[in-house]
């Protein structure tokens, strides 16, 4: 049987952290910024954690149990 492949769009998008969650960028942070509060703008920049329903399909994309 041949080996599994990473989805290699995922694998681009997807970081692990120290304890093992994945981490994320936001949305809505690439193109039409003039409209966008501030603070909003700021609160994008920081990175998310992958939300818990989304760990399962996340962990498969990226071939890991």
């Amino acid at each position: 049987m041949p080996k599994m492949k990473t989805n290699r769009g995922a694998a681009k998008r997807f970081k692990r952290t120290g304890t093992g969650k994945l981490k994320r960028r936001r949305a809505y942070r690439n193109h039409i910024l003039t409209k966008k509060k501030t603070s909003a703008k700021r609160q994008k920049r920081a990175l998310s954690v992958v939300s818990a329903a989304d760990n399962r399909a996340v962990n498969r994309m990226l071939k890991e149990k």
